[in-house]
């Protein structure tokens, strides 16, 4: 099984929380700080898990989210 990190590119989200919406593990949420930009960026949640289905990246329309594949774990 593969444990998987979810990466926000701060500087270009703008807030709108897609990713929140469409994680299936309800592994994303939006953060409590402010970006540059002034829109809250998520955040993926302390101990969450992330299947690595990619909904959140693919449906981002900013291109601010990253989901690495970390280590295989047996």
């Amino acid at each position: 099984m593969a444990i998987y990190e979810v990466v926000v590119d701060n500087k270009r989200c703008k807030g709108c929380a897609i990713c929140v919406k469409v994680c299936p593990k309800q592994s994303i949420e939006t953060g409590n700080s402010f970006n540059e930009a002034g829109y809250y960026s998520p955040v993926f949640k302390e101990g969450a898990e992330c299947t690595g289905c990619g909904a959140c990246v693919k449906l981002c329309p900013d291109f601010a989210i990253t989901v690495y594949e970390c280590e295989e774990v047996a």
